[in-house]
């Protein structure tokens, strides 16, 4: 292919996954706000991020078999219409309901990553592969990274429904530009597709992460909520033989007997659990009041996440270029001890807004090394008829552990709360319920032992390298 037509569909596509992983973090730093606007719990709260990585995660296999069978493009474009629709009601929620169900409908536009990621596969030599989709997967940390630093602008100055209607605007325009430069991929297979196995994986999903959701307020054993955990392992245990009897299956499980699409696949599912905590742990501490937290506003936050941007779009392809060289490996078994020792750090050095930053840099530098390896080993082990689903699958089980991390956070910061008080005329009011230092303790020893997990079967990987030919210049 043409490497203008090939560095122009990249550059599209970069742009357009920028923009949703914009939109899904823009309102973060006003989530608190949100809360106590709509006067519910920070776990119904932190359902505005995980009802669209549940969505979400369901949709991307879907989607990418959907890809294979009628064309990537066409089916990428389908998914930027749903999320744009979602995008414009969001801006318009009169309550948390109403909110949490158009998130839920963006998730079908977050299968424009694994459709992304398959049509770089697609279109770009191996030996240039891991450059491309390391510029991809920078926009994972680069989005989130904007729509803090935007997004606390526009929601302290309009109000949070505005960064929605902003951001409504600019998926109409990355929808034009995405219909006319993306390359059209030929369709590659007929299969059909899997959507009762979509539904018994998304009741198992979702009843787990209402459990999760509910545990702190109305207890762990209720017969409810022991209700709910059996109703997601019934379905979860029916799911694996269903697949393993239907021909055309929603997750081909024989793929997982490729060593590195396995190990790939567990270290997404956990280390995904931690890297969404962070996003909760900081935004939250950054904006309770001492002593619960640093007491910033929601600019402030936003502010503080800013320079993190400016890192992944260092940190992204730098990894994706020396994987070029190194293979996977190395750098999957670094990164996991790099997140390790940040949120170690968010332990002994938070008491300040720069020390705070420190530790997100670190963290967010460990993120980037698990999440390019990660997508380039899918890719690469995968034969070509099943690159599409193979890459949902990943993006299907990553977005799991993604969903589990807000939920987890805002469960142990409901668990750990502790009272604000206020004197008023010489008497001691209760004011208000405050996650306290040991429920942000908790959040960052768990996330370690999730990228302790990560690192253990980031072991097994069996390396590879690419060979560059002569005459061939190297990824740049």
């Amino acid at each position: 292919m043409d490497s203008r037509n090939a560095m122009r569909t990249l550059v599209v596509l970069a742009l357009m996954l920028t923009l949703t992983n914009y939109v899904e973090t823009m309102v973060v730093p006003a989530i608190p706000k949100i809360q106590d606007q709509f006067g519910v719990t920070a776990a119904v709260t932190s359902w505005i991020t995980s009802a669209y990585l549940i969505v979400g995660a369901i949709t991307s296999p879907l989607f990418g078999k959907l890809g294979d069978r009628y064309g990537k493009k066409r089916v990428y474009l389908i998914a930027i219409i749903f999320y744009t629709i979602a995008v414009g009601l969001a801006g318009f929620s009169p309550n948390i309901y109403f909110l949490i169900g158009a998130r839920a409908i963006q998730g079908f536009g977050y299968a424009v990553f694994p459709l992304a990621i398959a049509i770089i596969t697609d279109i770009y030599p191996k030996e240039r592969l891991a450059w491309a989709q390391g510029i991809l997967s920078a926009t994972l940390a680069i989005g989130p990274a904007i729509g803090l630093l935007v997004g606390s602008y526009i929601v302290e100055d309009l109000g949070w429904p505005y960064a929605f209607h902003t951001a409504f605007i600019l998926s109409i325009a990355m929808l034009l530009v995405s219909a006319k430069y993306i390359v059209d991929i030929p369709s590659k297979t007929y299969e059909s597709i899997d959507y009762t196995g979509a539904l018994i994986l998304m009741v198992a999903v979702s009843s787990f992460l209402v459990y999760l959701t509910e545990g702190p307020n109305v207890g762990w054993f209720t017969p409810g909520q022991v209700s709910l955990i059996i109703l997601s392992l019934i379905f979860l245990g029916a799911f694996i033989p269903f697949e393993r009897s239907r021909k055309e299956p929603l997750m081909k499980l024989s793929l997982f007997e490729i060593r590195n699409f396995f190990v790939a696949n567990l270290a997404g599912l956990i280390s995904g659990v931690a890297m969404f905590m962070m996003f909760f742990f900081v935004t939250y501490y950054a904006e309770l009041p001492p002593p619960y937290g640093l007491g910033l506003s929601i600019i402030q936050t936003g502010t503080l996440m800013a320079p993190v941007a400016l890192i992944m779009v260092i940190v992204g392809p730098t990894v994706g270029r020396i994987m070029s060289r190194s293979g996977p490996k190395p750098i999957l078994v670094i990164g996991p001890l790099i997140g390790m020792l940040g949120f170690f750090l968010t332990i002994i050095n938070r008491s300040t807004p720069l020390e705070l930053l420190e530790d997100v840099l670190v963290i967010t530098v460990g993120t980037v090394m698990i999440v390019v390896p990660l997508v380039n080993m899918v890719a690469v082990a995968l034969p070509e008829d099943a690159r599409g689903i193979g890459i949902g699958m990943n993006t299907l089980i990553r977005t799991i552990g993604s969903s589990i991390g807000p939920v987890a956070a805002t469960s142990i910061m409901d668990s750990y709360e502790s009272w604000s008080f206020l004197i008023y005329r010489n008497l001691i009011v209760p004011v208000a319920q405050l996650p306290s230092s040991t429920a942000f303790n908790d959040i960052a020893i768990l996330a370690i032992g999730m990228f302790f997990l990560s690192f253990i079967v980031a072991l097994f990987t069996q390396n590879y390298k690419f060979e560059v030919k002569a005459g061939q210049q190297a990824p740049i």
